[in-house]
């Protein structure tokens, strides 16, 4: 059955009236989500361009989970490092504390004396003063040399004979040999005492009873020689067997490494045996640290590696950054444990040599720690550069999406009204229309 027929008048109002409530349907659907363009029937080009930018965004951000996490396993690797450090500064107070009490441990002498009460009461100097003022050589001259108290207006020597007109001394620690010539004449007990100190190996004095002493400078057993020649050969000969150490208050068997009398007493300190278990409970912690200085399953202080994807892509297009661990342990920052005794790959803290060696392994560990320390920070500097650059570029594609679909509310708010506003003409309008077909109607009434 076919519809009413309308008029021209009411049909031209009606379809406005429908047009215009269409474009307020498009207009409400806008505001309610927000974008002017929902599907690609509104503008292909800016829909497929703007899921584009909102896919790669939703995937930057994705990375981003990963980026953090690679940035915490840095972080605490870092921090691993950090009280390592702390451990191995504890370890240096420790072999401080070791050498402080090195003078016990050290290998002494002290000779018989060098000058007498009767040479005091004469002189009016102290014994000390006397036998560091004595001559080497005898000063009096003559066929036998003799030694010659001091006087009043004499120093006194010691004897060596004028045609022995070289001395020399000898002085053995460890490997270590220190030798020296002098010539006889002017030559005193404190020039040789002077040129003991100066040897690196051994120290000197003359004590109060006017005994010359001599300390080795480290735990090794020391050797000491005095001797006289003709010339310098002939008197570093003698020095090496001791050849005039009863000149100076010594025994020749004194310069003799293998028979010396220059050896500490074996002592072992208790203070260096006590510090022993705490060194080695120090050197400990620093493998248990280095083990507990993981993130997520990834310890960089025990050659793992790490890698931190930055972009969405694959294959050779991949930006990211691989980050190789190392093995941190006491042993391979060159800290060995100690010992109370001499034992290959150990220090001996009763040695002070070895104590030294320690301070060496000790400060090279310190200079391993921050050069390790220097690369995690590089590479979590560049980490942190790139989680904040993927943020701000995750929000620049999201932004940039949106100004292709959303939609200006404000534009569209004020389209919405103006279309409310044709809605109520055209509904005035086709009432009109309406009217005049009514007033053909009245004709026949």
């Amino acid at each position: 059955m076919a519809g009413p027929i309308l008029s021209s008048g009411v049909r031209n109002n009606l379809l406005t009236l429908q047009q215009t409530t269409a474009q307020q349907n498009v207009i409400q659907n806008r505001l309610a989500t927000g974008k002017k363009v929902n599907s690609a029937i509104d503008n292909p080009v800016n829909y497929f361009t703007a899921a584009s930018l909102n896919e790669r965004s939703s995937q930057l951000t994705g990375l981003l989970d990963g980026i953090s996490n690679g940035i915490q396993t840095i972080q605490a690797a870092s921090k691993g490092i950090d009280a390592i450090t702390k451990l191995v500064q504890s370890l240096q107070s420790t072999v401080k504390q070791a050498q402080a009490d090195a003078a016990q441990n050290r290998p002494t002498k002290a000779g018989t004396a060098l000058a007498t009460a009767t040479e005091a009461a004469v002189t009016s100097k102290s014994l000390k003063d006397i036998a560091l003022d004595k001559s080497i050589g005898d000063i009096t001259g003559g066929t036998a040399a003799t030694a010659d108290a001091a006087t009043a207006s004499s120093s006194g020597d010691l004897g060596i004979a004028a045609a022995n007109t070289k001395l020399a001394i000898s002085i053995t620690a460890g490997n270590t040999t220190y030798t020296k010539t002098f010539d006889t004449a002017n030559t005193t007990v404190r020039d040789v005492v002077n040129e003991i100190n100066k040897s690196g190996v051994a120290t000197a004095f003359v004590d109060e009873k006017g005994q010359l002493n001599v300390k080795g400078n480290g735990s090794d057993t020391v050797g000491f020689g005095f001797g006289s020649g003709t010339d310098d050969a002939t008197a570093l000969t003698s020095a090496a067997a001791g050849g005039n150490n009863t000149a100076i208050g010594f025994a020749a068997a004194d310069a003799v490494v293998a028979t010396s009398s220059l050896t500490s007493s074996n002592i072992t300190s208790a203070v260096r045996s006590n510090l022993i278990q705490q060194f080695n409970d120090l050197r400990d912690q620093i493998d248990q640290l280095a083990k507990d200085s993981s993130f997520n399953g990834i310890n960089l202080l025990q050659g793992d590696r790490l890698s931190i994807t930055f972009n969405e892509k694959t294959g050779t297009n991949q930006t990211k950054l691989d980050i190789q661990g190392s093995t941190l342990s006491a042993d391979n920052l060159g800290i060995s444990q100690a010992t109370n005794t001499q034992l290959a790959g150990f220090f001996n803290f009763q040695n002070d040599a070895d104590l030294d060696k320690a301070t060496a392994a000790l400060t090279g560990s310190l200079t391993s720690l921050k050069s390790l320390s220097s690369t995690l920070g590089s590479n979590l500097s560049v980490a942190q550069t790139r989680q904040d650059f993927t943020k701000e570029l995750s929000n620049v594609l999201t932004q940039g999406a949106d100004n292709l679909v959303a939609a200006d509310s404000n534009a569209e708010g004020a389209s919405l009204l103006a279309l409310n506003t044709r809605q109520q003409l055209s509904q005035t309008a086709l009432s009109l229309a309406n009217q005049a077909d009514q007033g053909v109607l009245r004709l026949f009434g």
